[in-house]
């Protein structure tokens, strides 16, 4: 039997996933995070990208979108404390695409009252949601 460690993801509104994992990749702050079992203690923010969860007795990667947040790694347990956080399979494309638009001509419209940084940090998601459907249809293939 594969070693697992307890993960669990959640956000503001509720909890996204609980259970064992082989391994937990997750998009850090300074570039993604490999974690095993017994990994040495962490703490650090995430950005948003895809967290990819490798489960027992699975070939395909279970991916779960975060806006960002919070990660905390002990030995025996990761916890991910999201933003926002959506299941892989709810994560819709037209939405993301119209999001990263919106978010393109607003930094384009610098005339504009919205807030640039605001306007950079909604086309990093829109980008980030996108990046994981993409990745979502490369398993299914």
């Amino acid at each position: 039997m594969a070693m697992t460690v307890h993960v669990d993801v959640v956000s503001a509104e509720e909890s996204i996933f609980s259970g064992l994992a082989e391994m937990v990749v997750v998009p850090g702050e300074m570039g993604e995070l490999g974690i095993y079992p017994r990994h040495a203690p962490l703490l650090t923010r995430i950005k948003p990208g895809s967290v990819r969860l490798k489960l027992p007795n699975q070939s395909e990667d279970t991916l779960i979108y975060v806006s960002g947040g919070m990660l905390e790694v002990q030995p025996d347990m990761v916890t991910i404390l999201a933003d926002t956080a959506i299941r892989g399979g709810d994560l819709d494309e037209a939405r993301a695409l119209e999001a990263k638009r919106a978010a393109e001509d607003a930094m384009k419209n610098r005339t504009s009252d919205i807030d640039y940084a605001a306007a950079q940090a909604e086309l990093a998601e829109a980008i980030a949601q996108l990046q994981a459907i993409q990745k979502l249809r490369k398993q299914s293939h």
